[in-house]
């Protein structure tokens, strides 16, 4: 003949511990705190020595850039000086009226840099150009096209002031 057990939830619903012992007993993740490194808190001790010599692990740290931020895909001046010719050839470059026409975006880059000397007239066009790189192929003859409106901007500005 079946008896009618009771179930063990209606036993326990006045209980803290519900037959676990210490109410911390009963979490999913043994008898500790947490998972990772739960209980590192500056107050507690259990594993602050693990984490003394870190400066890094207490407070925020740095900043994030929220928006987009532009991918620069930069080349030198110096690899023109030495490839114009075989640019030329390859219809990467141009050769018009003693200038080297040079599109920075047909060739998948978007900055100009100033490393390297300039002793050819170039016409640049680019998005981005450094300063120095814009100074040397002024000082050879040549010049230096920006599309990009901040960068422009500023150098507008530079001309008014001078």
């Amino acid at each position: 003949m079946p008896y009618n057990k009771r179930k063990k939830n209606t036993r326990f619903r006045g209980r803290t511990n519900h037959g676990y012992g210490s109410k911390k007993k009963h979490r999913g993740s043994g008898h500790s705190g947490g998972v990772g490194m739960a209980g590192t808190g500056k107050r507690s001790d259990g594993k602050k020595p693990m984490v003394w010599d870190d400066p890094l692990y207490f407070g925020k740290h740095g900043f994030i850039m929220h928006g987009k931020t532009a991918k620069i895909n930069a080349i030198n001046i110096k690899y023109f000086e030495e490839n114009a010719d075989k640019l030329v050839a390859a219809k990467q470059i141009e050769h018009k009226e003693g200038y080297y026409v040079v599109d920075l975006k047909k060739l998948g880059y978007n900055k100009i840099l100033g490393s390297g000397d300039v002793t050819k007239k170039y016409k640049i066009t680019a998005q981005y150009s450094s300063s120095g790189a814009t100074e040397k192929i002024k000082q050879a003859g040549g010049e230096v096209i920006v599309q990009n409106k901040q960068a422009s901007h500023k150098q507008a500005e530079v001309k008014a002031e001078n």
